[in-house]
């Protein structure tokens, strides 16, 4: 059993999951792809430490392998894919944006506000340990699909997919203790395709358009 108290161990595991969103808004204000990179691997390190944290508290062991993937697939793999896809396209900064980054702000404060007020009636029910939690991932969620919506560069909609997923895991870890072993082998496996697969996918946007700017797909006919 944890020699670390309860009250403690939440204190810990909701301050890892406020880093994470915090990491949210710094992706949100940043136009340097190459930085975007750095702070979703920044993430995605606090995101193991939430699961370590959880798994040392709750004596479940397999989150303990799930922290190991975070590290190697999210914090190390995936992110030397998405830099070595900078550096071949060349693209270093994210110039025009659907939002700027003042409003931009503005709107992931809202969508904090609103994770808060959905999960208000619901975050009794959650278990002791992660309650907070449970608001602070739906944010995480929400603050994915907007940078995914208002970036017009593939490699920053690929980092919001990423932050998407990132949240999601937050709220399997924050509402039930993780997942089943295999449901979460099999969600690490989906996201190191999909990291393969977006270097494909960029590396074709620029051999058609001549950049990642995927604004430029409207000129597609059929």
């Amino acid at each position: 059993m944890p020699t670390l108290p309860v009250n403690i161990g939440s204190y810990l595991v909701n301050l890892c999951s406020a880093l994470l969103l915090l990491t949210c808004f710094a992706i949100v204000a940043q136009r340097r792809l190459m930085a975007c990179v750095d702070l979703f691997a920044l993430q995605s390190g606090f995101l193991a430490v939430t699961a370590t944290l959880v798994a040392y508290l709750t004596g479940i062991h397999h989150i303990y392998l799930a922290a190991v993937l975070t590290i190697a697939i999210k914090a190390i793999i995936l992110p030397r894919i998405l830099k070595k896809i900078v550096r071949q396209l060349n693209v270093q900064r994210e110039v025009s944006m659907y939002v700027n980054i003042p409003t931009g702000l503005l709107i992931c404060g809202g969508l904090v506000i609103l994770a808060f007020f959905i999960t208000q009636p619901i975050v009794h029910l959650g278990f002791l340990l992660t309650q907070d939690s449970l608001a602070i991932a739906l944010a995480i969620v929400l603050i994915g699909f907007f940078i995914m919506v208002s970036r017009q560069k593939a490699v920053t909609q690929v980092i919001g997919f990423l932050v998407m997923e990132n949240g999601l895991f937050l709220a399997a870890t924050a509402a039930a203790y993780g997942m089943p072993l295999m449901v979460e082998l099999g969600i690490f496996f989906d996201v190191l395709v999909a990291g393969l697969i977006v270097g494909i996918y960029t590396h074709q946007i620029q051999e058609t358009f001549g950049s990642v700017d995927t604004s430029r797909m409207k000129a597609l006919k059929e």
